[in-house]
């Protein structure tokens, strides 16, 4: 936090000397009260009268002017710190490798992003002015009380420390309870978010029962943990509000005597009881502002957490070692072995794809299919062997170059709350032009359903690309991979939702693009029959490699796939001859 305070340092400055003119100002005042009563009231004396008239009014000014600036620049540079912090988290939660999203769930990320930045902005903004505000005013209301009578000045002084345990104790509390009401809103946050973005699903199964039931949990812990919060205020509060009436009392009334008595002035009297009423407000919310710096450290704790992991896959050495040169758009994978927590995913996977050809990849659920995927796009690193791009181990390039070289369509389709062309051109808004989202929206087939939606490739798609059919985002979501124009195309089961004469249709298309090569991952053997190569995964092992008439002919596990899609199509053809 230390880099984002000194960032703001002349906004901290000058609302600090604003705060402390503020506050002189504050605490100066009674004594113009005390010259009141003392030489106008009891003294008659009209000049001075006329004199403190004109103290009271510019007081009254300079104070809203001080005040003005203390709370604008004070709270402008807890927004500035909030906003870098927030800023810097988001850019560091994008340098976080897959493994990281896969143990971690949206909602925490999302209050880690949102609600504890917002906590960090108080406490860098209005929780820590008011802190510095409450010291300097203490401070300089003791030291007018000890200049006015340093005896009655005991009276206060002596219900301070019990004041101040019960706020702390308080405090105590509440920095307890203000953690678990932290994290249950978490939970809370993550039930939400799941179901809002699952909605259909949930509506599909009709587990709204189940889904309200889950979310009425939630709400209850969370309700639960801030009416904690709550009766530990109310247990505390009474008293802090007791011990202060204890302590007016006597003042007023040794310090009435003494005045009665002639000890001191009535003008004395009056400021002094004004001193101790301000004296108190804060020790009296002592407490309260230290469960506000508590609400802050926990969530810049929290935030520091995600901010200190550290990324497992780094461009280190990669900007020293890349270097350009002619393309040949060539990718290997050579003995590639892949584990994860002690699990084999891949092992002694090798192929070799030259520009322009294209490689089929079939297999079970589970056969680490999809892995191959990660791993191009290096979301993960190999456990053994390598996977070269353009005979460079991809280990050695920058990351930027690595994914730059591919474009994957995964089957979990993502679309932007955004237009049609935004959603096309992410990642190239300043760079690709109308015309390539055109061609691309073309090359996909998606052109026909895009023309026909009001306001066309301008129309905004609902979140996730609601409102849009399952084989229409999927479709948009080939055009996006073919607007970047990479040397590598990776269809990752993404047209499982399409028809066969559509999908035949992208298929032909993309046999004509000679220029890039392509890697195309399912489960239909329409889908990869036309492949150079086709590999059949099995357990993470190459279980099979060949064309499709090759593999057909061996008679093995492609064979058995085909007799299953296409079996029952050829008995019926045979029985109609």
């Amino acid at each position: 936090m230390k880099k984002y305070l000194i960032k703001n340092w002349w906004r901290y400055l000058i609302g600090g000397i604003s705060l402390i003119c503020s506050t002189a100002i504050d605490v100066m005042l009674p004594f113009v009260t005390l010259s009141m009563v003392d030489d106008v009231i009891v003294g008659r004396n009209m000049d001075i009268f006329r004199r403190d008239i004109i103290l009271f009014v510019a007081a009254g000014l300079g104070r809203a002017f001080f005040q003005f600036i203390k709370e604008f620049l004070c709270d402008m540079s807890g927004c500035r710190v909030a906003s870098g912090l927030r800023k810097d988290m988001m850019k560091h939660i994008f340098s976080l490798n897959k493994g990281y999203f896969d143990k971690n769930n949206t909602g925490e990320l999302m209050a880690r992003v949102k609600d504890d930045a917002g906590s960090v902005w108080d406490l860098t903004g209005f929780v820590g002015m008011l802190l510095t505000e409450a010291t300097v005013y203490f401070i300089g209301v003791v030291i007018c009380m000890i200049t006015l009578n340093w005896k009655l000045s005991i009276i206060p002084l002596a219900f301070m420390p019990p004041l101040a345990y019960v706020a702390l104790h308080l405090e105590k509390k509440l920095g307890k309870d203000y953690d678990e009401i932290s994290e249950r809103n978490a939970d809370l946050t993550k039930v939400v978010e799941e179901n809002i973005s699952g909605v259909r699903t949930v509506k599909a199964f009709s587990a709204e029962g189940l889904e309200m039931k889950k979310f009425d949990e939630k709400n209850e812990a969370y309700g639960d943990a801030n009416k904690q919060f709550a009766s530990d205020l109310a247990d505390s509060d009474p008293l802090i509000g007791l011990i202060p009436k204890i302590m007016q009392v006597l003042v007023v009334a040794i310090g009435g005597y003494a005045a009665i008595k002639g000890s001191i002035t009535y003008g004395t009297l009056v400021a002094f009881v004004s001193y101790s009423i301000q004296v108190v407000w804060p020790i009296e919310n002592l407490g309260w502002m230290l469960s506000l710096v508590s609400q802050g450290l926990a969530g810049y704790k929290k935030i520091n957490k995600v901010m200190k992991t550290e990324p497992e896959i780094t461009d280190t050495w990669a900007k020293e070692l890349h270097k350009e040169g002619n393309k040949s758009g060539e990718i290997s994978f050579d003995h590639v072995s892949f584990n994860i927590d002690g699990k084999t995913i891949l092992n002694d996977v090798s192929f070799n794809l030259g520009k322009g050809k294209t490689l089929g990849i079939m297999g079970a659920t589970g056969a680490g299919k999809s892995t191959i995927v990660n791993l191009i796009e290096r979301f993960y690193d190999v456990t053994s062997g390598s996977i070269k791009i353009e005979g460079k181990d991809i280990k050695k390039m920058p990351l930027s170059d690595v994914r730059a070289f591919s474009s994957v369509v995964t089957q979990d389709v993502f679309l932007f709350s955004d237009t049609i062309t935004e959603n096309v051109r992410l990642g190239f808004k300043d760079t690709m032009d109308l015309r390539t989202v055109k061609s691309a929206i073309k090359s996909a087939h998606a052109q026909e359903f895009v023309e026909k939606i009001t306001d066309s490739y301008d129309a905004v798609i609902g979140e996730r690309g609601i409102g849009l059919s399952g084989g229409q985002k999927q479709r948009l979501s080939i055009a996006r991979a073919l607007a970047k124009k990479a040397d590598l195309l990776v269809l990752d089961d993404s047209t499982s939702a399409l028809d066969m004469e559509t999908e035949a249709a992208i298929q032909q298309e993309l046999q004509e693009k000679n220029d890039m090569s392509k890697i195309i991952i399912g489960h239909r053997i329409s889908s990869v029959k036309d492949a150079d190569e086709i590999l059949v995964l099995e357990n993470g092992r190459v279980a099979e490699r060949g064309t499709h008439s090759e593999l057909i002919r061996k008679g093995g596990l492609y064979y058995s796939t085909y007799e299953a899609q296409y079996g029952d199509y050829h008995k019926a053809m045979a029985a109609c001859e």
